[in-house]
């Protein structure tokens, strides 16, 4: 057995390929996915604090406007300015709950927010004619009982955290550019790793199909995984074996060939010789036993030309509907006397009629041959029994005769070419090896099975499967 061979390429062009392009296509996508999320965090983010800054405001104006209805003033917080502190961290963080930290806390700072009173004195924060500063914040009114008295100013987060967004932002956009290394990092490992697995497995397949194009038929692939690449290594194996069996097979064949021709062509020698030294007289006899040699030889000129045609596709088999019972049971009738002589006994049950497509002097040929075989091989005094009957989805022929049987480890080897189950019998007793082998490929060609199996009679039984016709096929053919 030869030792099958695994190759290790070198990186291949598809290889460099699909590396080049899940790169880019992962950068690429890496570098959108970079952009997209830092300008959503941009704006997401200040969006957030603005709404956040707004609610705390509208609290604190709610708070405050409770206090006014219960002081009546606002002249106790001119007075405390600490107060306003504790008020102010009253009111956005109620209860025991610790004041957030980072961001949220800065939000809440209270020197974020101005309180004017209805007048729109100032009673914490900016006085009224620092307008710059003024302009900056952002206003609510506080209503107590339907009645402004007095105004929230608070600083928006684009000027409140200008920042502190910015280093936040700046933090987050770092992170994320780590993460897209990253990503970009664990692109380029998979995408190496991927298009050098690849590009092995291709050119691995590449190298085994350009030594089989050149008549390496040794050549194997390693099958590893169930992938569709695996698939494929082990389709391209069967393909190789099959290929190497077909060239060893032809090698035989021709061989054979050449053995068959070999002994017609040194007895015509031979005889020839014999009447060109004198030892043979050239008379009608001696010509009639030339004649017989060539005859021989012609018909295996013919057997082989049918199967050259077989094998091409080219057998001319013209296909019309026909009566398959008539067919057979004329042949018999035809072959009694030739049964006779070889003293055995026919006994046929044929059901007709039974229509196939098929070529009456094709399928005649069939028949012929199964008798040639039956006849060489069968021990007199024997039987041959022949049954046609239908089955599910056409039509069946068993044909069955007497000892000696085949062994059943030669049973799938009987319609080999030039093969004979006993080596040391002669094309005189058994034929050239050809009839079998064309009783099969006629077989084939009218869409028939054709399978061996050991007899009950003791002999070798052949079991042929019909496609039927259609009774509207049938019909429409007539037509």
């Amino acid at each position: 057995m030869r030792r099958r061979r695994v190759f290790t390429p070198a990186v291949s062009r598809l290889g460099i390929k699909l590396f080049v392009i899940i790169l880019v296509v992962n950068v690429a996508i890496s570098g959108l996915v970079f952009i997209a999320v830092s300008r959503s965090l941009d704006q997401g983010f200040i969006e957030y604090l603005d709404r956040t800054q707004t609610r705390r405001a509208e609290t604190l104006a709610k708070g405050l406007a409770d206090e006014w209805a219960w002081r009546g003033d606002w002249q106790w917080l001119r007075q405390s300015p600490r107060t306003w502190h504790h008020l102010v961290r009253r009111q956005l963080w109620p209860g025991d709950a610790p004041p957030p930290e980072g961001i949220e806390r800065r939000l809440g700072d209270p020197k974020d927010f101005v309180l004017h009173d209805a007048e729109g004195l100032p009673v914490i924060g900016l006085p009224p004619d620092n307008d710059l500063e003024a302009a900056e914040l952002r206003w609510l009114p506080i209503v107590s009982e339907g009645t402004r008295v007095g105004t929230l100013g608070y600083r928006p987060p684009q000027q409140l955290m200008a920042r502190m967004d910015r280093i936040f932002l700046s933090q987050q956009r770092r992170n994320l550019a780590i993460i897209v290394g990253a990503l970009g990092l664990a692109s380029l490992l998979l995408a190496g790793g991927l298009s050098w697995w690849l590009g092995r497995r291709t050119r691995g397949m590449t190298l085994a199909t350009r030594r089989l194009t050149e008549g390496d038929y040794s050549t194997r692939l390693a099958e590893r995984g169930r992938d569709e690449l695996s698939s494929l290594a082990r389709d391209f194996n069967v393909l190789a074996a099959t290929l190497e069996a077909s060239r060893e097979a032809r090698s035989r064949w021709v061989s054979d060939i050449a053995h068959e021709l070999r002994t017609p062509l040194a007895v015509l020698r031979g005889e020839i010789e014999a009447m060109q030294d004198g030892i043979r007289a050239l008379d009608l006899d001696n010509l009639g036993s030339l004649a017989q040699e060539v005859d021989q030889l012609e018909r295996l000129v013919a057997d082989l030309r049918l199967l050259s045609q077989s094998d091409a596709g080219a057998l001319e088999v013209q296909l019309a509907p026909l009566d398959l019972a008539s067919s057979l049971a004329g042949r018999l009738d035809e072959a009694c006397p030739w049964l006779a002589d070889s003293e055995l006994a026919l006994d046929s049950e044929i059901a007709g009629p039974a229509w196939i497509r098929g070529d009456t002097q094709r399928l005649r040929q069939l028949w012929t041959n199964l008798l040639d075989n039956t006849c060489a091989y069968t021990r007199p005094p024997g039987r041959l029994r022949v049954r046609l009957a239908a089955t599910d989805t056409g039509w069946q022929v068993s044909w069955e005769d007497s000892a000696p049987g085949v062994p059943e480890a030669e049973l799938p080897r009987l319609t080999e070419r030039l093969y004979r189950v006993e080596g040391s019998r002669s094309r005189a007793s058994g034929g050239s090896g050809l009839g079998l082998s064309i009783a099969m490929a006629l077989a084939r060609a009218h869409g028939a099975e054709m399978v061996a199996s050991p007899s009950s009679l003791g002999g070798l039984c052949w079991t042929l499967t019909f496609p039927a016709i259609a009774e509207h096929q049938l019909r429409e053919d007539d037509a």
